[in-house]
């Protein structure tokens, strides 16, 4: 059993649910948490308060029905890689968003060290207008 894939699959497993809690349980203070440029919330966060007030609150409060959808988990090793679908509706335009999206972990001893998203950044930010 790897602890690092474990530890990811336990991260979707609490996003399947809305569980905040089991979600950053392998984000330290140290977790570089970066967004695609061109994503409504492109940059970089480092620890777990920068990514949930820089992401998932403004993903609560700008979108309905907002998920991701995992459809495979990749074991790595230190790298865990999780494929999937976005989607959900905008508030503010009322437009619905579907793209493809692949999350690279680099893990250490089941923390995440970094996260990079990779995504089809202009269906997501064509809800947004």
């Amino acid at each position: 059993m790897n602890i690092n894939y474990e530890a990811i699959k336990a991260h979707y497993a609490g996003s399947d649910v809305g569980n905040l809690a089991a979600m950053m349980a392998p984000i330290t203070e140290k977790t570089a948490w970066t967004e695609m440029a061109g994503f409504p919330y492109a940059g970089t966060y480092v620890g777990p308060d920068a990514i949930i007030s820089g992401v998932f609150k403004r993903i609560g409060e700008e979108w309905e029905g907002y998920s991701f959808t995992l459809e495979r988990l990749v074991d790595g090793g230190t790298t865990i890689v999780g494929l999937g679908n976005y989607s959900g509706v905008y508030r503010k335009t009322g437009k619905t968003m579907a793209a493809r999206v692949v999350h690279v972990w680099d893990m250490a001893d089941g923390k995440a060290v970094r996260f990079e998203q990779f995504t089809d950044t202009k269906l997501v930010a064509a809800a947004t207008v």
